[in-house]
């Protein structure tokens, strides 16, 4: 199943101890050339704000960057928070990336709003946006078709007429909207894999085929750790995993620290449960280990694409860990740079 499943990155620019958020974003640009050249199907980037350790705050600014740096790889977002934006504003945007980049940028959407009640203030938004997120994205998808009507007269330049894959980002309930727009859906296991599994049967049952999709398209994003040894897969897992739990008992993602750091961090008890929390249902080990758990989670799913999250202190071990599962997914890049696909599954339009 791996061999005919394509394989994406999702990296959401998270900075490290050390290093400032400039740097991260620089280190974004040049993963997404390795990721081009390893023969990734995509690159997304991600809407973060006022985090501390992430440094993706503009995703369509960023996708620019990554596009204008690669050749063939396709450039989208995983995602624009649409509740945080107004739908005209997000259709320009992406109207102007698929104008300089024809044929190549996707439209990654989610449904959450900021991330404290500071940041939603700033952003001019309240928790409840994320309620409309169905009439928002059927606002924002009229804009490229020519067929919204909550502004009459109002048209999205250059984007109307346009065709930008639109994907949903989702878990229980965005994964009903995605079914009923007729779009594929992004969905990861956060709430454990049994969850997501009802997720992606109710998605594929309430399904309506669409011009953007003939047929359900199930993306699962999960963290991914290929290294010589299993402690060594897992040992890139720990800056992450600490700052997930970091991150839940005090309001804020820490920079990554160094994993050899992790094991000496003061942890409360929570914390440390969370720690151990944030490393179950991980993906991670030898290239055996590892195509054993993706065939399992690609055969429990039936996903038709894995988008690969993985964020880490030591870049080298990062690099090192896509390489690895590019090999063991036998993507065209490891045997010709060409941005060729050698899998094609069925597949909405990108």
């Amino acid at each position: 199943m791996i061999a005919t499943t394509r394989f994406s990155v999702l990296d959401r620019s998270r900075v490290r101890a050390g290093h400032d958020g400039p740097q991260a974003l620089r280190d974004t640009v040049a993963l997404a050339r390795e990721a081009e050249r390893l023969g990734y199907h995509r690159f997304w980037v991600s809407e973060h704000h006022s985090v501390p350790g992430v440094a993706g705050s503009a995703p369509a600014v960023l996708a620019a960057a990554v596009a204008s740096a690669t050749a063939t790889i396709r450039v989208g977002t995983g995602g624009v928070m649409l509740p945080n934006h107004q739908p005209l504003v997000v259709a320009e945007q992406f109207g102007v990336l698929e104008s300089l980049f024809p044929g190549r940028i996707d439209m990654g959407l989610g449904r959450s709003v900021g991330f404290t009640d500071g940041i939603r203030k700033a952003l001019g938004r309240g928790k409840e946006d994320a309620d409309d997120f169905g009439g928002q994205l059927g606002e924002l998808l009229g804009y490229f078709d020519g067929t919204q009507q909550a502004h009459p007269q109002v048209h999205a330049r250059p984007a109307e007429g346009l065709a930008v894959p639109a994907f949903v980002l989702a878990t229980g309930k965005g994964a009903r909207i995605a079914a009923e727009a007729g779009l594929p859906l992004v969905i990861a296991n956060v709430r454990g894999e049994d969850a997501m599994l009802r997720a992606i049967d109710d998605y594929r049952a309430a399904f309506r085929p669409s011009a953007r999709s003939e047929r359900p398209y199930v993306v699962v994003s999960g963290t991914v750790a290929v290294a010589d040894s299993t402690r060594e897969a897992r040992r890139i897992l720990l800056p992450e995993a600490w700052s997930t739990a970091y991150s839940r008992t005090r309001g804020e993602f820490p920079p990554l620290t160094p994993a050899e750091d992790v094991p000496t961090s003061t942890m409360t008890d929570r914390e440390r449960a969370l720690f151990a929390e944030a490393l179950r249902g991980q993906v991670y080990g030898t290239e055996e280990e590892v195509a054993d758990a993706l065939e399992k989670v690609i055969g429990h799913s039936g996903a038709d694409e894995f988008l690969v999250t993985t964020s880490t202190y030591d870049r080298t071990a990062l690099l090192g860990s896509y390489r690895r599962l590019a090999r063991l997914a036998r993507l065209a890049g490891l045997d010709a740079a060409s941005g060729s696909e050698d899998h094609e599954r069925p597949a909405p339009r990108g």
